[in-house]
């Protein structure tokens, strides 16, 4: 996997927006909030999680490690990762900010 890898499965999301607030930062936003994140420090893509006990599970298992910088809830997922688990834990941490977002704020994003 590699950053361009990762921008392709991001892009294909409804409503997901490249950021890129600094030059050392990339991260993809739906609604405004950010739901993944890597950077020229970071070897891999950090994702949340629905919850800090997910995440130390999915830590736990090797699937991830302890994301820098972010709240507990995220962690980092490496380049070098199952592609396909990449593609879920990319795919639930759009589906949590997602959720997380107001009514009004999804049905603009959804266009429902």
């Amino acid at each position: 996997m590699s950053r361009d890898v990762v921008n392709q499965i991001c892009v294909t999301h409804q409503g997901a927006t490249a950021s890129d607030p600094t030059t050392e930062l990339d991260s993809w936003k739906v609604g405004g909030k950010m739901f993944a994140c890597f950077g020229d420090r970071i070897d891999g893509v950090c994702v949340k999680t629905d919850s800090v006990e997910t995440a130390q599970m999915l830590i736990d298992a090797g699937v991830g490690t302890k994301a820098p910088y972010f709240h507990k809830s995220w962690i980092l997922m490496g380049f070098d990762s199952d592609a396909d688990e990449l593609r879920h834990r990319i795919a639930v941490s759009y589906g949590v900010i997602l959720g997380s977002l107001t009514k009004k704020v999804r049905a603009k994003v959804t266009g429902n």
